[in-house]
């Protein structure tokens, strides 16, 4: 499992630029949930033993559940919640919404694979409702479940060498491929297919749902908005790779360490172009 699935902002990263360029009020909310995130999805780490994972996770789904209360315990989540009540928060502080990272990972525990869309769907709203808590409206969900899924997608065959399939069971069996081709890379044309159409879906959704926001909230959500335009660019690159992975190029850091930052200018300024 990459660095990036298990939460940390590695250096380059789209996580990264956003916790870089977040506003001042919103950067102590993404590391603290960056941090959360990475806990409870340490309990997927191979070779843990698989009873000591469940504990884990049935000790964070407790504590999402006393957060929730105001009564959290273990000091990211304390950290989360003074923060929080600091008057810090842009989007709803509605801390029920964490124990959706709870979810993700046991249902990436479980090897539970997607049967259709809807399921997906599912898994990356709630991702996405949990990396919201106190940073964006609820209008942001349905984009960050946008950024969560191409993340996914980007990670494609090392998600499958671990057993989780990132392609809804029906639309693999539409395109006449098994889960198992997943894993190796060059991927069949129909798999190819498949991906291409769901990139250039995500990247509409993306994009219909960031016009939506007011202009009023760009400086304020500068971060999240970095790490959308971020997720837009890298489905763009791992589209023109198909059929193969998108393996970064000798300057692509350098290019996406400035177009972070022209970004992060533009929302700064509320003059966000993203077409």
């Amino acid at each position: 499992m990459s660095q990036s699935t298990l939460g940390h902002p590695e250096s380059h990263s789209a996580r990264y630029f956003a916790l870089l360029y977040s506003a001042p009020t919103q950067h102590a909310i993404l590391e603290s949930l960056l941090k959360i995130e990475r806990e409870i999805l340490e309990s997927l780490r191979p070779g843990l033993d698989h009873h000591v994972a469940h504990s884990r996770l049935q000790w964070w789904r407790e504590e999402c559940e006393r957060t929730a209360a105001g009564q959290p315990i273990h000091p990211l989540t304390r950290t989360l919640v003074d923060t929080l009540t600091s008057g810090s928060a842009v989007g709803s502080p509605a801390l029920t919404g964490l124990s959706g990272f709870v979810d993700v990972a046991t249902w990436d525990l479980a090897g539970a694979t997607f049967e259709t869309r809807r399921e997906l769907n599912a898994y990356c709203g709630r991702w996405s409702a949990a990396m919201s808590v106190g940073l964006a409206p609820e209008d942001w969900i349905p984009v960050g479940a946008a950024i969560r899924e191409i993340e996914l997608l980007g990670d494609l065959a090392r998600e499958a060498h671990y057993g989780r399939v990132r392609l809804p069971l029906d639309e693999l069996d539409g395109a006449g491929a098994e889960p198992g081709v997943l894993a190796k890379p060059p991927w069949p044309e129909g798999v190819a297919e498949l991906l291409r159409a769901r990139y250039q879906a995500l990247r509409g959704e993306m994009i219909s749902g960031l016009i939506r926001l007011d202009r009023e909230q760009q400086p304020a959500l500068r971060g999240l908005l970095v790490w959308a335009a971020l997720a837009i660019r890298g489905s763009q690159r791992a589209e023109g790779a198909l059929p193969d992975g998108w393996r970064p190029g000798k300057f692509d850091a350098i290019s996406d360490a400035w177009f972070a930052w022209r970004i992060a200018r533009q929302a700064t300024t509320k003059r966000l172009r993203l077409t």
